[in-house]
This record gives C-alpha cells, structure tokens and sequence, in this order.
C-alpha cells in the first residue's frame, strides 16, 4: 500500500522583494505569473537608471516605517531566516492554505499534506523513526497499552523530551486489505482535518510490516469509560452537556467545514476522549468516508462499516451512507450520556435491553425522569434539560435519514439546552434553602415510585 509523502520542506529568502520580508513561505500551488508580456513593456537605459535609483530612495523612506510599524524578531527567529529553514510551522498544501503548530519529537516539523502521486514512495513517514516509537513505547509493552480496536492497539508513549503521545499500531498482517484501508483512510483523514474538538494528527510511519500512527495523548480516558464508572466520579449533567456539544461542533466541522465533508461513520462513546477538563476528543478515524462536494449527490454507497448499536438502520438494509448516518450515531451517544448505559444491554430484561428504545419509549410516556442515570441529580431544572435532550435524540434516531437534523442544529440546541439549565439551577441556588434539594429529590422519586 503506498500513501501520500510527506517531504521536509526549506525556503530561502532570497532576492529583493518590497524591502520588508514577511518570512512566511511562498505557496507552491500559487502560480506567479506577469500580467504583461514581453513585448508590452519596454523602456530605455535612463528610464531603467532612474527606476533604480527612485527604488533605491523607496527602500530608504521603507526603512524607516519598518522599523516603526514591523515587530522585532526573536532572535530565534533571526536564526531560522539566516540559515534558509523553517522549523515551527506546519504548512499544509491542501486546497486552502493552512498554517498550524504540530508537534512531533520536541520539535516542529513540515508536514506536506499534499496527495500528488509524485511525492509517494515505498517507506512512509512524518517525523517520527521506529526506533524513537519503539524506545518511547517500551518496545510495546502492555504496561504502555491504553486502548484496543478492530484495526489494532493504541500505546502511551513518551519522548525524549518528556512529552507524552499516543502511538496506534495496526495489526501487523499485510494480507488484510480492510486494515491497509482502514490505516490509509486515517492517516489521509486526520491529516487534513484540525479542530479543537478532534484528535490531533502528529504523524505516521510504514515501514515494511509495521504501521503506526501518531496522534496527541489525551490522558483521561473515554466517555464509555467515564459513564461505566471505571474512571473518576460519576459525571455531572453541566458536563455531560459539554461532551455532547463538543462532539456536535466536531461532527458539524467534519461535515460541513473541512476541506472536504467526512462522514466520520463511527461515532461512539468508546472514540470520545475526555481531556482533564472534562472536554470531549473525537477520535478514531479509520472507517472515516469523504462525502460528495456535489449538493445533488444525495448519498455514498459503500459497504457498511461501524458498531453494533450504533449503526444507522436506514445505512444497514440500503448501503448508502450519508452525513445523518452520523447523526444517527449521535443520537446514540446522547442516549448513553442522559442513561449511563450502554446501547445494548444484554443483561437486562428483554424491553430495556436495546436502550435507545427503551429510554424513548419512556421519554414518550413522560417518564423521562426514569431513564436518567441514576448518579445524576434529579431536580426540576435537571429533568427539563435531560427531557429536552431525549427530545433532541429521539430526532437524531428518526427511521428516515430525511427526518433527521442536521449536526449543526444538534449543537444549536444543545447550546440553548445547557444556557437554560444553566439559568434554572442559578435561579434555584438563589431561591433554595439548604434542606429543599433534598426535598425535592425525595417527593420526585415518591411521585415516580422509582
């Protein structure tokens, strides 16, 4: 399998240009080409002297507004343009130019993201070496071993300068062609893709059996993690909310704001990572799809790929894949954030062993307050928000693709969900005594006989 290079680039400054250097590379995708011909201009030995001498008298008075109106350099930064390189940005030369901060081992690295066949070749990499993989992970210990998937292991790794990533390394059998796509279709997703609310892409590296992708460690666990309660204390709804709408903003950027819409096609709870703040990472891109740019394209018809309980019913007996087979998925997970289960619950009675069912059924009941996790707070401001967010999902799991929302206005309502709730349990705190809360949590269990 060949994937697209990625070439260590320098520039030079060079030449004379308006006397004042931006030192910023020039794009190589931008041609520079004169508006006038040779033959269009001509002028003589005086006008050329005197050109000269006019521009001379131009860099003089240019000088002079430089220096009041240009930032001095870092000295660093003085070296960088005196040697010719660059070394702490990342150019990317997709079709929009993008300029962002990625590190690798300690130091900055160009990564060039462009998929021209001419850059491919046999032995792929971006700024990290087997062996520096290999020595960061413990040659792969167990004990470094953080998460496990279809297309292979995740590991923690530590670099040389202290920092901590996260190494994916793919099952090691070249005769898989779903896990040389699925590798393939990562490494060219997370590289064109960058959102506070994703998965930072570090780097990659093929090299005969071995496929390993870097990305950011984020060192607080998963949301499925979280919500069975193997991690921490059990999550409050303010921060539950937070999740939902960070995973809304990530999906919505993927759809409608990369450079190309992606469907990402496995959204769950189990590809939600949580930073110490309690913020949420979409990750996991291997089953990741790019969409038509063509707004009459109404869908993709590939095979279908995702998790059980998650998957998009309308996806399962058509095979035509859509942004709001996302949206389905984030239906799910909305489910999981308001009950704390899982979508299949194989252990419980036979009506809530599928839970999405389950919890809208009980939601059309108006029994919404029984399906809530039973760690989270019941109070009038809690129920009105976790009933709003049942209402939402139960859009977000429509049969028919066509009846469902759009991520964005998932995120729009979630954001005026969490502003409400906000604004109850403010006013609540203002107006309670002590003792009301506990008052009111015991009369809403009573009425419910929960």
């Amino acid at each position: 399998m060949q994937l697209p290079g990625n070439q260590q680039l320098s520039f030079s400054h060079g030449g004379e240009d308006s006397g004042i250097s931006h030192g910023l590379p020039l794009d190589p995708h931008i041609s520079q080409i004169s508006n006038f011909s040779a033959t269009s201009l001509q002028v003589n030995q005086g006008t050329l002297r005197a050109s000269r001498s006019l521009k001379v008298a131009a860099q003089k008075v240019a000088g002079v507004f430089t220096t009041c109106f240009v930032p001095h350099r870092r000295k660093s930064e003085e070296r960088n343009d005196q040697g010719g390189r660059i070394e702490d940005f990342d150019i990317s030369s997709t079709s929009t130019s993008k300029v962002s901060t990625v590190s690798s081992n300690s130091s900055y690295k160009f990564r060039n993201k462009s998929h021209d066949s001419s850059s491919r070749t046999q032995q792929q990499t971006t700024g990290f070496s087997a062996a520096e993989l290999y020595k960061a992970t413990s040659n792969f210990s167990d004990e470094n071993k953080i998460g496990q998937g279809g297309f292979g292991t995740i590991y923690k790794a530590k670099l040389k300068d202290g920092s901590c990533v996260a190494v994916k390394r793919a099952k090691k059998n070249m005769y898989d062609k779903h896990l040389s796509a699925e590798f393939s279709s990562e490494v060219q997703t997370l590289s064109n893709v960058e959102h506070l609310n994703l998965v930072r892409f570090l780097g990659y590296l093929e090299c005969d059996d071995e496929r390993l992708i870097v990305v950011e460690y984020v060192g607080n666990g998963t949301l499925r993690e979280h919500l069975d309660g193997s991690r921490g204390d059990s999550l409050e709804l303010t921060q539950r909310l937070n999740i939902a709408i960070d995973v809304a903003h990530a999906i919505t950027y993927l759809h409608g704001y990369a450079d190309h819409p992606i469907i990402h096609r496995d959204i769950k709870a189990s590809n939600i990572l949580l930073t110490d703040a309690f913020r949420a990472k979409v990750a996991d891109f291997g089953f990741a799809r790019l969409a038509s740019d063509d707004p009459e394209v109404t869908h993709v018809s590939t095979q279908v790929k995702g998790t059980a309980g998650y998957v998009d019913p309308e996806y399962l007996r058509t095979y035509q894949l859509t942004d709001k087979s996302d949206v389905y998925s984030f239906g799910v997970v909305l489910v999981e954030l308001i009950t704390g289960r899982r979508p299949i619950e194989r252990g419980r009675d036979q009506k809530e062993r599928l839970t999405t069912q389950w919890a809208i059924r009980k939601f059309k009941e108006g029994d919404a307050v029984i399906a809530m996790d039973a760690r989270l707070r019941r109070t009038p401001a809690s129920i009105a928000a976790v009933e709003k967010m049942l209402g939402l999902a139960q859009e977000c799991l429509a049969p028919s693709r066509r009846s469902r929302p759009t991520m964005k206005k998932c995120a729009e309502e979630l954001w005026a969900i969490r502003r409400d709730y906000q604004m109850s349990m403010a006013a609540a705190a203002a107006a309670a005594t002590p003792d009301s809360r506990k008052e009111v949590d015991e009369r809403i269990w009573k009425e419910k006989g929960v």
